[in-house]
């Protein structure tokens, strides 16, 4: 059954090649270095802004499900981001963790000013596992796709978090335990539970 759900995970959300990162490789001692000539040289900051917007906008995205939204959202973001660069400690936080961390608070924010749930539109999200000749994460049909998002729109706001985490931005459960404040042992168990509460609205959903 997980290997069931993984797959369809992948399949709906890591389709929409046109929102890919435009970085390689992005390690966090460069980007600490990077931050650091950032606090005495705000051209630096440019730098971090083109290393991470691409992830940033995206994360935002899956998180509020509208572009333009995402967009503004993203702004807020790197302004944000560029206003307390000097709070920036690399010692204990890599650069992208601190970043999520500040795209995790405005979109809450955006949240509980608009008093809505996170929501993807289905007419926007492109399908990888649609056209792919890969049985693993081929979606049998357009249904089984609609329901999947729709359960992963009912969980709660920080198991959506996880799931974009984990599924969009591919990261792993120690990076994902910085970015949420949490134990990487924590975020492991909390996925394995919202892997079994996506089951679980899935069978509700019929």
């Amino acid at each position: 059954m997980e290997h069931f759900e993984r797959s369809e995970i992948d399949a709906i959300l890591n389709g929409n090649e046109s929102m890919s990162s435009n970085v390689d490789a992005v390690t966090p001692e460069e980007d600490q270095s990077i931050a650091r000539r950032a606090k005495e040289d705000q051209t630096a900051f440019g730098e971090l802004y083109e290393r991470h917007v691409t992830a940033i906008y995206r994360y935002l995205y899956y998180r509020c499900g509208s572009v333009e939204d995402a967009e503004d959202l993203t702004a807020r973001v790197f302004m944000r981001a560029l206003k307390h660069i000097h709070h920036y400690d690399d010692r204990g936080v890599p650069f992208t963790a601190w970043l999520y961390r500040i795209a995790h608070n405005v979109v809450a924010n955006y949240h509980r000013d608009n008093s809505r749930h996170p929501s993807v539109p289905l007419d926007e999200v492109e399908l990888h596992g649609a056209h792919s000749d890969d049985s693993d994460l081929k979606i049998d049909s357009q249904r089984q796709r609609e329901r999947l998002l729709y359960a992963i729109r009912t969980l709660p706001e920080e198991r959506q978090q996880l799931v974009v985490l984990k599924f969009v931005e591919q990261l792993q459960n120690a990076e994902i335990g910085q970015i949420m404040n949490r134990s990487e042992g924590a975020i492991k168990s909390l996925y394995h539970r919202t892997l079994i509460q996506l089951r679980e609205a899935l069978d509700k959903l019929g």
